[in-house]
């Protein structure tokens, strides 16, 4: 990979003069891949649509770019129980308020909004 990439920085043998700025585009392509998780097209195609796109994706054999983020449903509602853990579909039902059984507290504001926002993140959630 690397004397790939070499011959195409400084040209392969009689075709130095062309070689050099494609030799560069590539390396340049490359160096995206490997910072950003996509090429530079692919960042281009990103900030227009909005959706996270990579070649990186296709590569793993997903689609060229993620799908848009629709409200997923909350699942049950997990209790604790004498031994046991009980899962509700309604949790508003249950006659007083229960501690959920799961790894950490509810998202903030903040953090739902992070989530839903558009891609390139870091620039449209005011973060």
């Amino acid at each position: 990979m690397r004397a790939l990439l070499l011959a195409l920085l400084f040209g392969v043998s009689g075709c130095a003069h062309w070689a050099t700025p494609v030799g560069a585009l590539a390396a340049a392509e490359a160096a995206s891949v490997v910072v950003f998780g996509r090429g530079i097209a692919d960042i281009g195609v990103s900030a227009i649509s909005g959706r996270d796109c990579s070649i990186v994706r296709l590569d793993r054999g997903l689609t060229y770019c993620a799908p848009r983020d629709s409200s997923p449903d909350p699942g049950p509602f997990c209790t604790r129980s004498l031994g046991v853990v009980d899962c509700w579909i309604n949790p508003e039902a249950l006659p007083m308020l229960q501690r959920q059984v799961s790894d950490g507290p509810a998202p903030t504001v903040a953090q739902e909004q992070y989530r839903n926002a558009r891609w390139p993140k870091s620039l449209t959630a005011g973060f």
